[in-house]
């Protein structure tokens, strides 16, 4: 056989590769980042999800909403979409100790973590802004961006928290994708009033979590695909999956952060808790394991102990202990 003869066949199935390994990126793509449904369609199925994570919490919210305490408001975020957040003043406002931005996780929106708005609010007497991020809730967007671009929204509603309440002391906490993307926004610059994060079993880094979700949901697909979903979420979106990356922006971040994880989690695996904790390198920090906890579990199987483990942490970033 001459060479010639040899290379056709080849390249036809070299070409048949790569056209399957493209589809099969952006299928992954589409797949994970543009799921149907979303947002406003989705809102009543996490309204009842915030109400299972504890009870009450939607009445809480309509109550103090028909009250004109807690509100709503929007601001153009990254990428020049419209985006929403929800605020409420500390429970007794004149004495209150900071200011809470709370962040939910994937597929989620404002609602669902009520749990932690009523827990800062109301037990801890802090004021909290509570957004939904792009794709999401109220929001728009054309993609979930992993926590990676929302961090730009993130710092955008910082300023504003702080223009509406004016506080010298703020947290960022997050959960889940929430928590990835309060890690990725701790190594950005912030401003100095921003004095401490936490984060409750987020990610190491988006590829690490693609490649999770591949083998445990697509074990037939290679791993060689997440290469062909990035290319194709960088040509639309402008990011890619290997840049997204809790651990990086962790080695740059120097101010407290206290790291949660429930031990039984297997959709973030366990074993990014340490990988996390490990990444930062400067300022103090500090790990609670939420023993028998699956994912985003830990506050509805610890609850009184999970509130303890926040409360002390903020105390000793207030008493400047925490350094």
């Amino acid at each position: 056989m001459t060479l010639k003869k040899l290379i056709s066949p080849l390249l036809i199935v070299l070409s048949a590769v790569l056209m399957n390994s493209c589809l099969a990126g952006k299928y992954m793509s589409d797949f994970a980042l543009t799921p149907t449904p979303h947002g406003v369609d989705d809102i009543e199925r996490t309204r009842h999800k915030a109400d299972s994570l504890m009870p009450g919490s939607t009445a809480w919210y309509d109550g103090l909403k028909a009250e004109g305490i807690l509100k709503d408001t929007t601001i153009t975020g990254y990428r020049n979409f419209k985006i929403h957040a929800c605020y409420v003043p500390a429970k007794d406002p004149a004495t209150a100790n900071g200011t809470a931005i709370v962040v939910h996780g994937y597929g989620d929106n404002h609602y669902v973590f009520l749990y932690l708005v009523r827990m800062y609010r109301d037990e801890f007497n802090y004021n909290v802004l509570f957004p939904d991020l792009q794709y999401h809730g109220y929001s728009e967007g054309d993609h979930i961006q992993m926590g990676w671009y929302d961090r730009f929204d993130v710092e955008r509603w910082i300023t504003v928290a702080h223009d509406v309440f004016n506080d010298d002391f703020m947290v960022l906490h997050g959960v889940s994708m929430g928590a990835a993307c309060v890690m990725m926004t701790s190594g950005d610059p912030l401003p100095e009033y921003v004095r401490c994060f936490v984060e409750d079993c987020g990610y190491a880094s988006v590829v690490a979590q693609f490649n999770h979700n591949r083998k445990q949901s697509f074990g037939f697909i290679p791993p060689d695909v997440l290469q062909s979903a990035s290319l194709v979420t960088r040509h639309r979106h402008g990011w890619g999956f290997w840049e997204a990356s809790s651990l990086d922006q962790l080695a740059n971040c120097d101010r407290p952060m206290l790291f949660i994880h429930g031990d039984a989690d297997d959709f973030v695996p366990f074993s990014h808790l340490q990988r996390n904790y490990n990444a930062k390198i400067n300022g103090y920090k500090e790990m609670w394991v939420a023993e028998g906890a699956v994912h985003a579990n830990a506050f509805a199987k610890h609850p009184e102990e999970y509130k303890k483990h926040v409360a002390d942490f903020l105390e000793k970033v207030h008493n400047g202990t925490a350094k």
